[in-house]
């Protein structure tokens, strides 16, 4: 989900950046990195509360928004080195704006959207604050949040947690 939105968005700005709307728009994203989560975590998680999205779809929709800012910026700077004659030529060739997109385009972002996916991954799994904030459920915790379960103020008990850790791969070992 997040390759497909950013993606799609990115193009939109790299191919009309002479447009100041678009320009506004991109410094409008790339602005939104110097924003830490701290800062806007207690009116998130009230708005998400307040519209039941807390739960793992709501963790879902907030990982495909706050990567936006950061992969916009890996995109246009990649779109902007695909050269626009291979777009010109497939509007010739009769492709609408959306065909260009996905026939031409998408395939020449093959290594982006493996960077931008796995850097999402990595930033999904690792993350604590965002799912420790905005889930509900026990039964929804990420796993951060099952290893925080079995640390206490003055131990940590590895054992179960390595054996809770191990559980949770369990069915990716299997595969």
């Amino acid at each position: 989900l997040t390759v497909l939105t950013n993606s799609l968005v990115a193009y939109a700005i790299a191919r009309n950046m002479h447009k100041k709307v678009y320009k506004v728009l991109f410094y409008y994203f790339v602005s939104a990195m110097f924003v830490p989560f701290p800062i806007i975590m207690l009116p998130i998680v009230k708005q998400m509360s307040a519209i039941g999205l807390n739960n793992p779809t709501g963790l879902i929709i907030l990982y495909v928004v706050y990567g936006l800012a950061f992969n916009i910026f890996l995109y246009v700077g990649y779109i902007k080195t695909i050269p626009k004659e291979l777009e010109e030529a497939a509007i010739i060739d009769g492709c609408s704006r959306w065909g260009v997109f996905w026939r031409v385009v998408f395939p020449l972002l093959a290594p982006m959207n493996a960077t931008v996916g796995i850097l999402t991954a990595l930033w999904a799994w690792n993350d604590f604050m965002l799912p420790l904030v905005i889930l509900s459920d026990r039964n929804d915790a990420t796993l951060p949040l099952v290893q925080y379960i079995f640390q206490s103020q003055f131990s940590v008990n590895y054992n179960l947690a390595f054996a809770s850790y191990l559980l949770a791969l369990l069915p990716m070992l299997i595969v």
